[in-house]
């Protein structure tokens, strides 16, 4: 993967944050409906709940090797989306971006001429 020693010392900074255990700890409770969300955003909440299908151009992407999402082919969703549709499967773990940041890059560039 890579997530090497240099990133892992820069993302290190936010576990001494005094809220990040709180933080963490809500945001996974939130994930399983067990807490909740900021009412701020109830509305957009509500209309993601209705599963809307998306038109416009779209790439959805897995990564491979994260522990807590099993990576796809795209097929488990692919009839939320009606535009022209891609999937790609990276080899790295639970954060694409930072992992695979020209890969992901590349998929933003890609959509944008479809």
């Amino acid at each position: 993967w890579n997530f090497d020693d240099a990133t892992f010392e820069r993302t290190e900074a936010a576990f001494e944050n005094p809220d990040y255990a709180a933080i963490v700890i809500h945001n996974y409770r939130w994930r399983l409906g067990l807490a909740e969300g900021e009412r701020r955003y109830d509305s957009y909440e509500d209309r993601l709940a209705q599963a809307p299908t998306i038109a416009v151009p779209t790439i959805t992407i897995d990564a491979q090797y994260d522990p807590f999402t099993a990576p796809g082919d795209g097929t488990g969703y692919r009839s939320m989306f009606t535009g022209k549709y891609e999937h790609r499967t990276l080899a790295v773990g639970h954060n694409l971006p930072q992992e695979a940041p020209t890969a992901f890059a590349q998929a933003v560039v890609d959509v944008d001429h479809f």
